[in-house]
């Protein structure tokens, strides 16, 4: 009896997949111009988790997410400059090396999440016919038209345009930047595929010219290769609703004429100190800065404490909360585990350790509650623990088997993996700083080849050295 938060009918309704027990998932994926950061998080983990619920509830998922590695501009406005195109000015490479060498650091952040990888990760670049293709079909069906080589989508010809944000063209602002593009016919129609300068390094041939495809366009060409032409979930951010999914509903909608998806999910957002997290404000947090001073479980178990549909405040305070009630978790859970292995684990759970599976599967079952869910786990480990004191050796296991079962398979907490980790990384800092205590002391006797040797040898490990007049400071090199 799962339910689901349907952002098209603003409320929640019984999930139903269109083929059972198949169910397809597309999720809007990275555009891989940065590095990812906390928002990304956010995102991720939350629908890793309904992908790994529906997957423990017995359905057959294919997880689709895309990489945008062209099309999508600054500002999102109509007339700026592609975001990975501007970063490979930036560091002087090539396009494509900028979306791989991004690509590569948001699976590894998303690999220490421990997200399940998608069972499709499709390049927006690696799909361009089936791109000309698509906007080829609206062009023949009336919804779309040319203006000097770029083809833009005809927002009147779609009178259901704006049916999920609940934004309607007509009470949509006059005089935007990108009204000023020349030929549109409406300032709200979207471009399909733009003409490309001489500048501009990704560019393809069409049969309108030389050009790229508009964001838009290859979430709708991707989701329905690999999905169909109707699909299950379409999830992402709620920044992503208004115009990003609300055009993939005009276009792909107007070439099948069938509804293109049956339940629209969308993840809030992550704020810091309550505001709204942005570089411009300086409180942008990438991922990997983040890894450097707390462990990615503690992390993902902060994303599971609040639920994907409501905004998240981070701060020192919240984070520190979050380390605190996860290594009481995982300190407690390594514990049951070395008891279950000296006992007979049961084959299924019972009595009350019945009842707190079941009150988990009822807080998963409502729109996907990660809060309560992880509620449970607490008052699982207060039961396990008292299993414990009493020598319960099959309360033990039975608490054991939840904790597997419920927190690791399926709100993916890595207890002894975080555990391990917390532990090398903190023998290794030690480790550190004892070394560049002895090399201090070898400076001071002027032993200066030792302590180059020492300096060196930290070098060669990935540790970068800075001697300053405020003595030696040291970092992991990223």
């Amino acid at each position: 009896m799962l339910h689901v938060y349907h952002t098209q009918t603003k409320q929640k309704e019984r999930f139903e997949p269109l083929h059972p027990p198949f169910v397809g998932i597309y999720v809007c994926g990275p555009t891989v111009y940065d590095d990812p950061h906390l928002g990304h998080a956010k995102s991720y983990v939350s629908f890793d988790v309904i992908v790994r619920f529906l997957r423990a509830e017995g359905f057959k998922v294919r997880y689709v997410q895309n990489i945008t590695d062209v099309g999508h501009l600054l500002g999102d406005e109509e007339d700026g400059e592609d975001r990975v195109q501007k970063r490979a000015r930036l560091e002087k490479l090539e396009p494509i090396e900028i979306a791989q060498k991004y690509e590569n650091h948001f699976f590894r952040d998303m690999d220490r999440l421990n997200c399940i990888r998608p069972d499709i990760s499709s390049r927006a670049s690696g799909h361009i016919p089936e791109m000309i293709e698509f906007v080829q079909m609206l062009l023949k069906k009336g919804f779309a038209y040319e203006v000097e080589g770029s083809v833009y989508f005809d927002i009147s010809k779609f009178p259901d345009y704006g049916k999920l944000s609940g934004r309607k063209p007509e009470e949509m602002k006059e005089g935007t930047r990108i009204e000023a593009v020349r030929g549109k016919r409406h300032s709200a129609d979207f471009a399909l595929w733009k003409k490309a300068d001489a500048q501009h390094i990704m560019q393809w041939p069409s049969q309108w010219g030389r050009g790229y495809p508009g964001w838009h366009l290859e979430c709708s060409v991707m989701a329905m290769k690999y999905l169909g032409e109707s699909i299950d979930i379409h999830g992402g951010g709620i920044d992503n609703q208004f115009p990003h999914h609300e055009c993939e509903i005009a276009q792909s909608e107007s070439v099948t004429g069938k509804p293109f998806v049956k339940y629209w999910l969308h993840n809030n957002m992550v704020t810091v100190d309550g505001q709204k997290m942005s570089k411009s404000l300086g409180n942008h947090t990438t991922l990997e800065s983040l890894f450097e001073k707390i462990s990615p479980m503690t992390v993902r178990f902060f994303v599971l404490q609040g639920h994907y549909r409501s905004p998240q405040d981070f701060s020192e305070r919240a984070l520190e909360a979050a380390q605190k009630g996860f290594q009481r978790l995982a300190e407690s859970v390594e514990t049951l585990y070395r008891c279950a292995k000296e006992s007979t684990v049961p084959e299924k759970v019972k009595g009350s350790w019945k009842d707190h599976r079941d009150r988990f599967l009822a807080f998963m079952e409502d729109d996907f509650n990660t809060s309560g869910a992880v509620s449970v786990l607490f008052d699982i480990m207060k039961d396990g623990q008292k299993a414990l004191q009493e020598e319960d050796q099959i309360g033990c296991s039975a608490a054991a088997l939840l904790f597997r079962s419920l927190g690791e398979d399926i709100l993916g907490l890595d207890f002894l993996g975080s555990r391990i980790a917390d532990e090398d990384s903190s023998l290794e800092g030690e480790l550190v700083d004892v070394l560049l205590e002895l090399r201090e002391d070898f400076r001071n006797r002027k032993l200066w080849d030792v302590a180059d040797h020492i300096r060196d040898k930290l070098s060669s490990m990935g540790f970068i050295i800075e001697d300053g007049a405020d003595g030696t400071k040291w970092k992991k090199e990223r």
